[in-house]
């Protein structure tokens, strides 16, 4: 069986991952000198780490040989610097920049005038000018700002009826429970028809007209139910009692 090729992928050790990278390059570089000399091609490695450290190879020994290298590399994709461009190409590159300074300056310019700033040497129809501009912008601050504030509105008009629907609830919801409690404090103190009746019936009334509550009762209770009487000691008191109750004893 052939060994079982292992996915690709990035090293998280970064002890090991730097092992890697050494022998790894050490490889590559053997590689790249090898077929330069056995293809006769020029070659030309650059190689930059983790840390940023600059690691390259160029088949031809001359300094100059990298350069030499890159330029051709340049001039056949088409990306070869600015200075090596023609003067024509160069002339245009900087009248389109002088172009973009000039814009920049008009356009601080106009806004130091919307500033107030450096009015001195402006004229009256700029002015005029730039106060109908000013206008213009408040009249669109101003428009934004009333918007918001209706949208502001709106949304505490909305949330104003919520309570008060809320509010509403709740006042329902205690109004029945008053009436709740009325009615069991109103049916706690009807009087018990039946147990009035047990009582009158205690007390025979013959040619009398019968009560009709326990307190018409008490109303008509005979003297013999109070059969005490307070006999005072002193005799001035019994004189007294004697001249008006002759018949007592």
């Amino acid at each position: 069986m052939g060994r079982r090729k292992l996915p690709l992928s990035r090293i998280e050790n970064p002890a090991a991952r730097h092992t890697t990278f050494v022998k790894r390059r050490q490889g590559l570089f053997k590689k790249t000198h090898e077929l330069s000399v056995l293809c006769d091609a020029q070659i030309a490695l650059i190689i930059f780490s983790t840390s940023g450290k600059l690691f390259h190879y160029c088949s031809e020994s001359e300094p100059s040989g990298m350069e030499h290298i890159i330029e051709r590399y340049q001039n056949s994709t088409g990306t070869q610097n600015p200075e090596n461009n023609d003067p024509q190409l160069e002339e245009a590159m900087h009248g389109e920049l002088r172009m973009m300074q000039k814009e920049i300056l008009n356009l601080q310019w106009s806004l130091k005038r919307f500033t107030g700033e450096d009015l001195s040497s402006i004229r009256f129809e700029d002015l005029d000018q730039l106060e109908q501009q000013l206008q213009c912008s408040v009249n669109m601050v101003r428009a934004k700002k009333f918007d918001l504030l209706q949208q502001q509105m709106g949304n505490l008009q909305m949330k104003e009826k919520m309570l008060q629907d809320e509010n509403d609830q709740i006042y329902h919801l205690i109004k029945e429970k008053q009436a709740a409690l009325m009615e069991h404090h109103r049916m706690g103190m009807v009087p018990n028809t039946e147990e009035h009746r047990h009582v009158l019936e205690q007390f025979p009334f013959s040619g009398e007209e019968q009560p009709s509550g326990v307190l018409q009762l008490a109303t008509r209770l005979p003297s013999v139910f109070n059969p005490y009487h307070l006999l005072p000691a002193q005799p001035n008191l019994q004189d007294f009692m004697n001249l008006h109750h002759p018949n007592r004893p």
